[in-house]
């Protein structure tokens, strides 16, 4: 099973169906993930809840400007039959620095230009814009 195509399946499909919010299983990936998406303004807000049943759920609220999406397009890039590396110099720019990578380095998951500032490489998850 890859987790992080089927979140960011489901990510996309919201963004595509102009949801205001939806919700997806927690783990500490997905909050790593989308305390990145939060701090570089692609998701309004995110809040980790308990449902009825004991299991964590994450409620993400995706952020509008005038009525359209602020993310344009999500792709996985590694996935789990063929991972995709990224040297510390080699961190890819997505649309010469209007996107974002999402790395997940020895110092947990990053952007791209704060790879770059850290000298950290690691595994490319996914490209945003």
């Amino acid at each position: 099973m890859d987790t992080i195509g089927d979140f960011l399946t489901v990510f996309r499909n919201a963004v595509g169906a102009r949801k205001a919010s939806f919700e997806v299983s927690s783990s500490r990936l997905r909050i790593a993930l989308l305390r990145i998406l939060k701090n570089t303004g692609y998701v309004d807000n995110f809040e980790e809840l308990s449902c009825s049943r004991g299991h964590r759920v994450v409620r993400v609220t995706l952020r509008y400007v005038e009525g359209t999406s602020s993310v344009r397009s999500v792709v996985r890039c590694s996935r789990p039959g063929c991972r995709v590396y990224c040297g510390a110099r080699n961190a890819p720019r997505v649309l010469n620095g209007l996107g974002i990578s999402i790395l997940s380095t020895s110092k947990g998951l990053m952007r791209d230009a704060e790879a770059r500032r850290k000298n950290l490489g690691g595994e490319i998850l996914c490209k945003v814009w």
